[in-house]
């Protein structure tokens, strides 16, 4: 069965990339050829894992890491919701050049090593013998591509190379000194440079050259292209490129990869498979080459599916279209005798339910309403934050406003506490002060221009839990007479519209990263994401330069600028920490996104049978990668030699 899921490697394809073995001198155990590759090396379709390595891999000492060495073997069973998720194996996967280790230390991984020069300098050195998944070799010209060929091409890239790259303003030298060395070098210091390569979205400053040049008008014969061009109905080679060039979407079957799976489903399906990839760079320390599992197969299914699914024992590792509210029905479920336990992980948000008040909102009356500080103090202090946790967290999260969380070094209870407390009288009183004093009959205020004080808070629909907190928010704002009215959209719908200006106001999480370090950069939290909901065009000014969107103009926000650039130019990390602490306190006096609660438990699915999943693990976007930072290449099942 699995043998017909296995991508194509053939004799050639493996054999004429090949370099010189491994150097004697390399201490590393001996190697072992797992079961699920033995045909094709048998058959010499697939050389031996002796020359699919790197002269140095990544050896995982699993004892060291309190965790078992595994066997390798099975199939892994994992759901998500929309056909797009399937990226999720990139997150998942977590193979960075740059990563984050167990303790959220930034360690090489892909990279056999790295240096920083005073964050201006930074050399990239490569493993020898490194092969993408289908034996090509990974080398600096990876690299080259990317940034010549790539970023810098106009067709390709219209905006140019991404903004993480800019260093007051310039781009980097990036120079390639020989087949395993890449260097970028900055005028100005680049602090964000290296955590951006870890991040659970990576950047991918390398693309698979040998590949992608077939693609491409510099380098592909010119009918040969035109007619593959034509034969996919798409407008140019450009666009084709393009189309090729997912690897993130990871929804190319054909592009190879340097993550622990390989895509091996060729357009959309119901259930995606993944096969582990025979040129994977992590071995364990018996010589075991990485990831244990064999295959992980992805279904897609409906949203209100995956906890009753996961109930059901269909899936072996779940967290992703789980929340608080399931946790009753999974526990009754493994009770019931389910094979499988739910086990309550910490959450890495700073915030699991925030209201953005829209500071860009098209609407001028309400723009200057809710542009009034006093305005979005009131409607925090109008929240029963302990009724929330009560009534649907059972008192297991943490009330308070949107701040970081107690295990980043920047965590100040009084932040946490900021307008938080439930006040409606103090809440009434700002906004009378903020000259919103007359009402209807019915108590409900009005606007300076006459209109009902009627916020249109808009979410994406995903989250029962959202809805049912609004709930609540609906009748405590009532008392300082706001009328809340909620409207579930879609996700991508929602994001247009606040972006656009036409959304009022929209719930989501808070700040992704709520556990940020001295090294973090603080971009996030200043005026310089369009994925700010609170702020959206003047993310969108910053993002495209000037060319869009509106500049901030407000003092606060124009301060948290300032500091975002003194963060970018510190020499120091007290410089550093210094300009993270006072952006903080400016978020916490100014309200910009309305916190509800924090450190909410996240329900994980885990079947009986997997092994080296953490009873105690952090489920975060970034830094994290949900289950990434956990190396799922280091999970197995019990039973997998079996049989």
């Amino acid at each position: 069965m699995l043998k017909s899921i296995r991508p194509s490697l053939t004799l050639a394809a493996a054999f004429a990339l090949l370099t010189a073995l491994p150097a004697a001198a390399q201490q590393i155990p001996p190697l072992q050829e797992g079961a699920f590759w033995q045909q094709e090396v048998d058959s010499n379709s697939l050389p031996p894992v002796q020359q699919r390595l790197p002269e140095n891999p990544v050896v995982v000492d699993m004892s060291a890491k309190g965790r078992e060495f595994g066997t390798p073997g099975g199939t892994l069973s994992t759901m998500v919701t929309r056909s797009k998720d399937i990226r999720q194996m990139v997150v998942y996967g977590y193979a960075r050049l740059i990563g984050y280790d167990e303790n959220y230390n930034l360690v090489a991984d892909i990279l056999e090593s790295f240096e920083n020069e005073d964050n201006r300098v930074f050399t990239l050195r490569l493993r020898k013998g490194h092969r993408w998944s289908d034996g090509a070799p990974f080398t600096s010209e990876d690299f080259r591509y990317w940034w010549e060929d790539v970023a810098n091409n106009e067709l390709l890239s219209p905006a140019g190379p991404p903004d993480f790259l800019r260093a007051g303003g310039e781009l980097p030298e990036v120079s390639f000194p020989d087949e395993h060395t890449v260097v970028y070098s900055w005028k100005n210091p680049n602090p964000n440079f290296l955590q951006s390569l870890a991040q659970a979205r990576p950047p991918f400053i390398y693309r698979p050259s040998h590949f992608l040049k077939h693609y491409h008008g510099d380098y592909a014969e010119a009918d040969a292209l035109a007619e593959i061009v034509a034969d996919n109905r798409v407008k140019s080679w450009a666009s084709l490129h393009n189309k090729r060039d997912n690897m993130y979407k990871f929804d190319n079957h054909e592009l190879p990869t340097l993550q622990p799976w390989i895509n091996s489903s060729a357009g959309k399906k119901i259930r995606h498979l993944f096969v582990r990839n025979p040129y994977y760079h992590r071995i364990d320390s018996k010589g075991v080459q990485l990831p244990y599992i064999d295959v992980v197969e992805m279904e897609i299914v409906a949203p209100g599916l995956v906890a009753a699914k996961s109930n059901a024992g269909e899936s072996d590792l779940q967290g992703r279209g789980l929340d608080f509210r399931d946790i009753s029905i999974l526990r009754k479920g493994e009770s019931e005798g389910g094979n499988y336990v739910t086990l309550l992980w910490r959450t890495g948000v700073a915030s699991q339910i925030a209201i953005y008040p829209n500071l860009n909102v098209a609407d001028d009356v309400w723009r200057s309403v809710l542009r009034d500080v006093r305005v979005r103090r009131a409607l925090s202090l109008a929240i029963d934050r302990a009724t929330i946790n009560k009534a649907l967290y059972f008192k297991l999260a943490k009330p308070g406003a949107m701040s970081v969380l107690p295990s980043s070094p920047f965590f100040d209870e009084n932040n946490r506490a900021a307008w938080s407390d439930f006040d409606p009288e103090q809440a009434n009183r700002l906004l009378d002060e903020a000259g919103l004093d007359k009402r209807r009959p019915d108590g409900i205020r009005l606007l300076p221009d006459g209109r009902p004080m009627e916020l249109v808070i808009e979410t994406a629909g995903e989250r029962q839990e959202v809805e049912n907190a609004l709930q609540i928010v609906t009748d405590t704002w009532r008392e300082v007479g706001v009328k809340l009215v909620m409207r579930p959209l879609d996700r991508d719908i929602l994001r247009n519209r606040v972006y656009s200006g036409n959304s009022m106001a929209a719930v989501w999480f808070g700040w992704d990263n709520g556990i940020p370090q001295v090294y973090t950069s603080p971009d996030y939290i200043a005026p310089r994401q369009q994925e700010f909901f609170a702020w959206p065009k003047w993310g969108q000014h910053f993002q495209t330069n000037g060319d869009a969107g509106e500049a901030p103009d407000m003092p606060e926000p124009q301060r948290l600028m300032e500091l975002a650039e003194i963060w970018d130019s510190a020499e120091t990390d007290e410089q550093r920490e210094a300009a993270w602490r006072e952006m903080l306190a400016i978020h916490a006096d100014q309200v910009y996104g309305i916190g509800i609660l924090n450190e909410a438990p996240q329900p994980i699915v885990v079947s009986k049978r997997l092994r080296n999943v953490p009873e105690a693990g952090m489920w975060a976007w970034d830094p994290g990668a949900h289950f990434g930072v956990h190396r799922p290449d280091e999970f197995f099942f019990a039973d997998a030699g079996d049989g």
